[in-house]
């Protein structure tokens, strides 16, 4: 849904209270047997065989050029591992991991009709969850995860999404997705929840810097120059795509990376271009209007030489905007 009517309001509750988001449309793939983490590990961007059960890792899955073929979140349990993805991504996915799986004791799962995803936001959430459970809720690390008991449902906790440090994902068995909504309604009933559309969600989500595979990531993205340094461990051995990582990481840098613009009252589509004098330098790929910078701000791709916070850069044919450092935060330049 893109909005529940007011999305400044619900936009104010994920920043000051608590609000509760909907995101049962992403998609999950289950990966079972013996050999499920050290294949998954030999596939992803991400140290698999090293996480301990019941913890989570960002990763993203390449080609063996480099480019994307998904983002994904783990969760490694004692008997699976599940993938949280995009929607649209899970067919994908799974044909990329299907095409390397020749001998491995490793089964792969469409799992989404099983699982859904909510997600809640916001300062108080933790009171919300002790409202719901009915115990204290301790808050988790990101790359933690926790099973709650939540409207007689087995509920998988996990740490905050990249863009919402004060909140938690909540893998629900789909069947159960209604009564854990309302449950989660009720209980924050007492401190200001209210449920977000995907709108202010993506408001959230460019405040935070953070890409959105299918928006600002695609098919010929290299991670690095969407800033998924994170994504990626240098210590785990070989995985598809490894050495075009490991080349452009030795060189120290790339082409062009994402970064923030600072729009002011300019109105620009996704796709637009930026230059800098007659020369194209880059690309908008996300643009919102930011209640924290009290302008329009943007996500895009920009050349190397013109990423130092400050340097002005033309939109289009139009007028001048600024880059910004992620995530957008403080006075704006």
């Amino acid at each position: 849904m893109a909005d529940y009517g007011d999305p400044e309001a619900e936009y104010r509750a994920a920043r000051e209270a608590v609000a509760l988001h909907d995101a049962s449309y992403r998609e999950t793939l289950r990966i079972t047997g013996e050999d499920r983490a050290s294949f998954l590990h030999g596939m992803v961007t991400q140290d698999v065989k090293g996480l301990a059960p019941g913890a989570t890792a960002y990763a993203a899955l390449i080609t063996a050029k480099g480019a994307m073929v998904a983002d994904a979140r783990l969760l490694k349990r004692d008997t699976d591992l599940l993938m949280d993805l995009e929607p649209g991504t899970g067919a994908k996915v799974r044909e990329f991991l299907d095409k390397y799986l020749i001998s491995e004791d490793a089964e792969l799962h469409e799992a989404t009709g099983e699982w859904a995803l909510l997600r809640l936001l916001g300062p108080k959430t933790p009171e919300v969850l002790a409202a719901a459970l009915g115990a204290p809720f301790e808050p988790l690390a990101s790359p933690a995860s926790r099973q709650v008991t939540l409207a007689g449902a087995p509920v998988v906790v996990l740490g905050p999404p990249a863009f919402a440090p004060q909140g938690v994902d909540l893998w629900v068995p789909r069947e159960a997705l209604e009564p854990v909504w309302r449950a989660l309604v009720a209980a924050g009933a007492a401190h200001g929840l209210k449920p977000l559309g995907f709108q202010a969600l993506e408001l959230l989500r460019v405040e935070a810097g953070v890409p959105r595979y299918g928006q600002d990531m695609v098919d010929t993205t290299i991670p690095l120059e969407a800033n998924l340094t994170h994504a990626i461990s240098y210590n785990k051995g070989c995985y598809i795509g490894q050495e075009v990582i490991a080349r452009a990481t030795f060189r120290g840098h790339m082409n062009r990376k994402l970064t923030g613009l600072l729009l002011g009252e300019a109105e620009a589509e996704p796709g637009t271009e930026l230059r800098k004098g007659e020369k194209k330098v880059g690309w908008l790929t996300s643009v919102v209007r930011s209640p924290a910078q009290g302008q329009r701000v943007a996500l895009g791709y920009v050349h190397r030489d013109h990423l130092d916070p400050g340097t002005e850069l033309t939109l289009g044919e139009g007028p001048t905007v600024k880059v910004a450092p992620l995530p957008f935060s403080g006075t704006p330049l």
